[in-house]
Order: C-alpha cells, then structure tokens, then sequence
C-alpha cells in the first residue's frame, strides 16, 4: 500500500522530542530570575500559551521588554541548558520516522531549535535502519536569524519540496503549536496537530480548527500516517 503523504515535514520541539518542560522552561525560569529579579515566573502551561501567541520573540521582547543585550543573556543561559542534556524523543516517535522513510518517506524538520541541537538529540536517541545507520532527517531547518527562512515562513517547506520534487498534496507537516500551522498554510499543505506533548485547552482547540486532525497520542498519528 502507498504513502497517503511522501514527505513529514515535523517539528522537534513537543512534537518528536519531550523538550519543554525539561529543558526550555527550567531555562525559562533561571533567565527570568537574573533578568527580572522580583518577577515572578507564570506556570509551565503559561509558558506553553506564550508559545503558541504571540510566540517567544513576542513574549521576551513585547511582554517582557527585554533589551537586545538581554536576549542575549537569555539565550546564553538557554543554550546552556540545551547543551548539558539531549532531548528525548517520544515513545514510538522514532519508530514512527524511520519505518515513514523504509516506506519511501521523506522526513524533514522545521523548528525553532539549532540545527546542531537537532541533530545532536538523533544521535543521542541512536535509533538504526536497517542497515545498521542512525536515523537521522533528510533535512534540518532550525532556527534562522533571517525570518524569511524559518517558521512561520514557508520556506522549510519549499525547500523541501523543491529538493525531492514533491508536490504539495503529498506533504504534510506535524506541529503542536501555530507556527508550524501557519508555515503550512502559508506553504499550501496540510497540517496535522500532535498533542502527546502537552494538551492545554486554548492550544488544542485553535490546533483543531487550523489542522486537518488533532491527534491525542503518537500510536494515533502512526495508524493514520501509516496504516
């Protein structure tokens, strides 16, 4: 039987890797105390509605005020946190993936991650083909300076569309939060809601009317995908 789509175009962030409430929020809170000594830090469900609007630039810098010299001390305790450990994937995520590619898949990924974070989280899961190789993506966009090169902006999408010759009813792009809904939309592919990583009513209720499905667990996504 034939792949319903023959690119996965997947966030990394909460949709492959459970990352957030790790890493990305404990980082969150340690920035905050420095920056914004006497300010109290909101929640981790909070955290994950700033997320998704008006979304972490628009949270530091509009909400916050940060200066430009303080993002950068915020991302300097960030990429601290995200050095010291590797994500860990979701179960069943990677299986997921790599029988996708078996299949004839492409796998791409479109986050607001370093590339090299990304990469570093594959190696680390250490998931193997059948040859013996480490699953890895066939394309990595993390995150740009240029806005026109990442998320919300189609160019992950295109590129890879461009790269392998796909057409755009057969890619579709796995996010949990708006942005990647908007690239897709903006790309003109369809988009799935994954929802394993948190479940917040204001987020899964907005992913359910932008997507083509919300799905609750990644058995459920994987029976669609791939069933």
């Amino acid at each position: 039987m034939g792949l319903r789509y023959s690119c996965l175009v997947v966030d990394h962030d909460d949709t492959s890797v459970s990352s957030t409430r790790d890493i990305h929020y404990p980082a969150h809170v340690e920035a905050l105390a420095a920056l914004r000594p006497g300010r109290d830090a909101i929640g981790f469900e909070g955290w994950m509605r700033k997320n998704f609007e008006p979304g972490l630039l628009g949270y530091l810098q509009g909400e916050l005020g940060l200066s430009q010299a303080e993002l950068e001390e915020n991302y300097a305790v960030w990429r601290r946190h995200t050095g010291a450990r590797a994500a860990a994937f979701f179960p069943g995520f990677l299986g997921l993936l790599a029988e996708f590619r078996e299949r004839g898949g492409v796998v791409a990924v479109a986050s607001h991650s370093e590339s090299p974070m990304i990469i570093r989280d594959y190696l680390a899961a250490g998931e193997r083909g059948p040859a013996g190789e480490i699953f890895l993506p066939d394309a990595v966009f993390g995150w740009s300076d240029d806005p026109e090169l990442r998320k919300p902006a189609p160019f992950p999408v295109l590129a890879t569309m461009e790269r392998y010759r796909i057409t755009r009813e057969k890619v579709l792009v796995l996010d949990d939060l708006k942005p990647g809904a908007d690239m897709a939309a903006a790309a003109g592919v369809a988009c799935a809601a994954a929802g394993w990583g948190h479940d917040i009513p204001e987020i899964r209720d907005a992913m359910r009317a932008s997507c083509l499905a919300y799905f609750a667990t990644v058995a459920e996504f994987r029976d669609f995908l791939l069933g």
